[in-house]
């Protein structure tokens, strides 16, 4: 990042707290799966001069003048995400994952109709039907969870549910499971009850742009996905389709949602949709796997309790009430060692959602500053030393200042400290 000068003239306070997040993700082991390292040209587009303009409706039909470059910018977006994903419709206006999936709502779903997601408490997501999200509120909403002891979806369990309540859409994907999605598998139930697929690959679209984890194309005929996470740009969203319901979804989007697209935004994700075609990238989603995978490993070596298992994609999930601690103290006595993550439910957990049983681990930042296989039992041993001595503020002192030595190898993209 630049010493942005005129920041520092205009408002010295917040220039000065941006410089210290930025020391912060420099020097911190960033292992919360959602998070990632955008490259400098993404952060550049982002903080770009098309900030200043306003742009509504669609490229070619837009109530403003002056979109001859804009116009350019969104179509190029478009045509990467159609390439990338191989899909016949892309919009890359939502403004983040949820409002992807709001519009889905909006394009196909009317109030009150039977909507069915994986339960938040099992690794779902709040739009998937939880009750204090509009998913829930305004519609029918049915959920599904995991096997009490594999905590693997079962798709018998699945269907079963599907067959008695006919749900108007079925939503496959989550935020805290660590293993493959059966699209396929989703596709033959939704078709079997007459429901639309839709695929949330929010987390999981870097390594299916890579061809790390499996597509859900041509399986679902509508996938949403932020453009963060494993895909390595801007906080945006979008959704992809096989082109059935693409008038419905761009209806939806604008104007049925919102406004004018942010295209400084837009630019972004053209950008990192570039980036994530390059071989580079394809070598980082794989490294990715492999890293969270041996993370996992030596996790389960140290004693910690898998959810599952194990995982398959980049995250991992973790009960640490053997270890005679729960998920919050265990993630704030990692932060106090410089190392990042967040508390979180496990499938059945007999604790409360703000004070949970679990933790949550990813390995897309570590993986974008470089780190492979070779460290991951010295992140593991850290987080092990924490959990050990969550109440010894000396200890994870000192685990901190080691963390921080060690992470001066590794450059983070676009922080220049």
């Amino acid at each position: 990042m630049s010493d942005m000068p005129a920041l520092a003239a205009t408002d010295p306070e917040i220039h000065g707290l941006i410089l210290d997040e930025a020391r912060r993700q420099h020097d911190y082991i960033r292992l919360i799966p959602s998070e990632n390292y955008a490259s400098q040209a993404v952060m550049e587009a982002t903080g770009s001069i098309l900030n200043n303009k306003y742009s509504e409706g669609y490229p070619g039909r837009r109530y403003y003048e002056g979109q001859d470059y804009i116009d350019r910018i969104e179509t190029i977006a478009i045509e990467r995400a159609k390439a990338l994903f191989g899909v016949q419709h892309a919009n890359v206006q939502p403004y983040s994952g949820s409002p992807a999936n709001q519009a889905v709502y909006l394009a196909l779903v009317k109030p009150g109709e039977t909507v069915m997601g994986l339960g938040l408490p099992f690794g779902g997501h709040l739009t998937h039907g939880w009750n204090v999200n509009f998913s829930g509120m305004l519609y029918r909403a049915v959920q599904y969870d995991v096997d009490p002891s594999t905590h693997l979806v079962d798709l018998d369990r699945v269907e079963a549910l599907a067959r008695k309540e006919r749900p108007r859409i079925i939503i496959c994907g989550g935020t805290a499971y660590p293993r493959i999605w059966d699209f396929e598998g989703f596709a033959q139930i939704a078709k079997a009850v007459g429901a639309i697929l839709v695929a949330d690959i929010a987390h999981i679209a870097g390594l299916v742009a890579a061809g790390v984890h499996p597509s859900p194309f041509p399986h679902a005929p509508i996938a949403t996905t932020t453009t963060h996470k494993t895909l390595r740009g801007p906080r945006g969203g979008m959704v992809l389709s096989d082109g059935t319901y693409a008038k419905e979804i761009d209806r939806a989007v604008f104007p049925g949602l919102q406004g004018g697209p942010h295209n400084h935004t837009t630019a972004a994700i053209a950008v990192a949709l570039k980036e994530a075609m390059t071989d580079d990238f394809k070598r980082y989603a794989r490294q990715t796997v492999a890293n969270a995978k041996a993370l996992a490993e030596a996790l389960g070596e140290r004693g910690f309790r898998l959810i599952s298992g194990g995982t398959d994609n980049h995250l991992i999930l973790i009960d640490v009430t053997p270890r005679g601690i729960n998920g919050k103290p265990a993630a704030q006595a990692l932060h106090k060692a410089g190392i990042e993550c967040n508390y979180n439910t496990v499938p059945y957990d007999p604790r409360k959602p703000f004070d949970p049983s679990g933790i949550r681990l990813g390995t897309p930042s570590i993986t974008s500053r470089g780190m492979t296989e070779r460290e991951m039992p010295l992140i593991a041993k850290w987080i092990d030393r924490a959990v050990e001595h969550a109440d010894d503020d000396a200890a994870l002192a000192r685990i901190r200042a080691e963390v921080a030595e060690f992470c001066q190898a590794f450059p983070a993209p676009g922080i220049r400290i």
